[in-house]
């Protein structure tokens, strides 16, 4: 078997735009609902998403982008009012599955074998490992699958500031109500948490404030 090696990582963004870009970006309060994000911006955005790494690479996971304006409307009295919510171009659900079992795993080994061009035999020991994983008790695998979903919203937040995109992230919803609203029992997901992105307003609050952060040398400590 011929092995091909894998293509290195090229930069795209010199190191100072990347760091510019993450100096810009804020959690905006308030967005202009004329502002409107190219097409072809945010396709590569929600390519993002699909690429974002998860543990194992299960992708527990679904990301529910509300286009109805109607039921965003709804959606933000289940938000605490915030304005963002409809406000803001897009609006991004991150919701992650209910019950992960043995059906997710195999869906997901199907796709590596059709991927890889790999037979199925071959990630038995794989799929033993991946079992062991969802077969814990559900609230340390729903923790788990919390805790990957923040991975996605990372990844987002930073792809959307590299592309001059303003986002928010918002835990201030009523998950329960998100459920409801958007029929994601029945389709075996449960919100988590929000994403508006767009255009900051400009009279956002938090738009010109300067970032405060900790020192370097407080927060990254080498050993």
């Amino acid at each position: 078997m011929t092995i091909t090696a894998a293509p290195a990582l090229t930069a795209v963004l010199k190191p100072e735009e990347l760091l510019e870009s993450l100096r810009a970006r804020c959690a905006v309060k308030k967005y202009d609902p004329a502002g409107r994000i190219p097409a072809a911006t945010w396709d590569a955005l929600e390519q993002a998403l699909v690429l974002a790494p998860s543990s194992y690479g299960l992708q527990p996971w679904r990301f529910f982008v509300v286009d109805d304006p109607a039921l965003r409307t709804r959606l933000k009295d289940a938000s605490w009012g915030q304005g963002q919510v409809v406000d803001a171009d897009k609006l991004v659900v991150f919701a992650v599955r209910k019950e992960l079992g043995a059906a997710d795993v195999d869906r997901y080994l199907a796709s590596i074998a059709q991927a890889r061009k790999v037979p199925l035999a071959s990630l038995t020991d794989f799929r033993g490992m991946l079992l062991k994983a969802v077969s814990r008790p559900p609230a340390d695998v729903a923790a788990w699958a919390a805790r990957q979903a923040y991975i996605a919203l990372g990844v987002f937040l930073t792809a959307a500031a590299a592309l001059g995109v303003d986002a928010t992230p918002m835990e201030g919803i009523e998950p329960a109500k998100y459920d409801a609203l958007l029929g994601l029992p029945e389709k075996g997901y449960t919100a988590l948490f929000i994403a508006a992105a767009g255009r900051r307003a400009p009279d956002d609050a938090y738009g010109e404030q300067p970032k405060v952060r900790f020192a370097r040398e407080d927060v990254v400590v080498h050993l």
